[in-house]
């Protein structure tokens, strides 16, 4: 299977930071929680992630009781001004 081609006109975005704050919840204890160490969930956090494992997707969203879609949202690449991860030609 090929795979899927990628549209430049939008960015993946984790809302991680903004789930965690309306939780009262750090990162650390997150980390804790779902057993991932606390630097790959900043790399999810700062929209650095290239993939995640559907199992990690899972634990964190029971961990944090929310929808993939209230953790992964897509947002105009222009709105991601210089992101990591953001096209550039």
């Amino acid at each position: 299977m090929a795979p899927a081609e990628v549209d430049e006109a939008h960015d993946v975005h984790c809302r991680l930071d903004e789930l965690l704050a309306e939780r009262g919840m750090t990162l650390t204890r997150l980390a804790e929680l779902v057993g991932v160490s606390v630097v790959n969930l900043s790399v999810l956090k700062n929209d650095r992630a290239r993939a995640i494992r559907f199992s990690t997707l899972q634990a964190v969203c029971r961990t944090l009781e929310c929808e993939i879609g209230d953790l992964l949202v897509l947002r105009p690449a222009d709105a991601a001004g210089s992101a990591p991860g953001a096209a550039t030609r």
